[in-house]
């Protein structure tokens, strides 16, 4: 069984997901976005203890909130990012083009790999290199009994795509990565995405307006 606790932090209203198994009470957070007191206190509040942070990819508003996370809590979190991201977390996640100079907390000690299973308690994610908004952009998708879900990052939204104007995006790959990595999961996965309202593969597949109502 799992658990999510969403969040929308920071000046781009950002989605965080802290995720957990309320068996075990090991907890992960999904791109600590900003404000990250916040998570921490949710955590806390429900006797949740997070062991890791799990980066889609390495912008800013994605991680803004890791630093504050990991000050509160002995030992240390264990953070997981592709390496294709590395450099732009070094970067502190491109923010300074924005105006934001953000501390990215500690440094991604775990390497995401496609297939990779990221275990939680009970539950078991998959990790998916889903590249084009950021080379190193992933997505982890949780196979339960009833109902998939996928934490999408920036790669898809509700009507809408990731951008490929930054660096290190692209159109095709994004594309691409949309077809091979989202729109071959069931169609009733739900999609938990970095920015905007939950959607399904089903829904996006058939109405998203940059890459539904075709085929595959």
């Amino acid at each position: 069984m799992l658990e999510i606790i969403p969040f929308t932090l920071g000046p781009v209203s950002t989605n965080a997901y802290l995720v957990a198994d309320p068996e075990t009470k090991e907890a992960a957070v999904i791109d600590p976005a900003w404000d990250g007191h916040i998570i921490l206190k949710a955590a806390q509040d429900r006797g949740w203890r997070i062991g890791h942070l799990w980066y889609t990819h390495a912008h800013f508003d994605h991680i803004g909130g890791a630093a504050a996370i990991a000050d509160a809590l002995n030992p240390l979190p264990l953070v997981a990012l592709h390496p294709d991201d590395h450099v732009l977390w070094r970067a502190g996640g491109g923010g300074a083009k924005f105006g934001f100079n953000i501390d990215p907390g500690p440094e991604p000690t775990i390497d995401f790999q496609q297939g990779m299973k990221l275990k939680l308690g009970s539950n078991e994610f998959e990790v998916r290199h889903t590249p084009g908004h950021t080379k190193g952009h992933c997505v982890f998708v949780l196979a339960e009994r009833s109902r998939s879900v996928c934490f999408c990052g920036d790669l898809i939204f509700n009507g809408s795509v990731g951008r490929t104007d930054l660096p290190g995006g692209d159109w095709a790959t994004l594309e691409n990565s949309i077809r091979t990595q989202i729109f071959t999961l069931p169609d009733d996965t739900r999609l938990l995405s970095g920015h905007g309202t939950e959607t399904t593969v089903g829904h996006e597949k058939q109405f998203n307006p940059f890459v539904g109502g075709q085929s595959l």
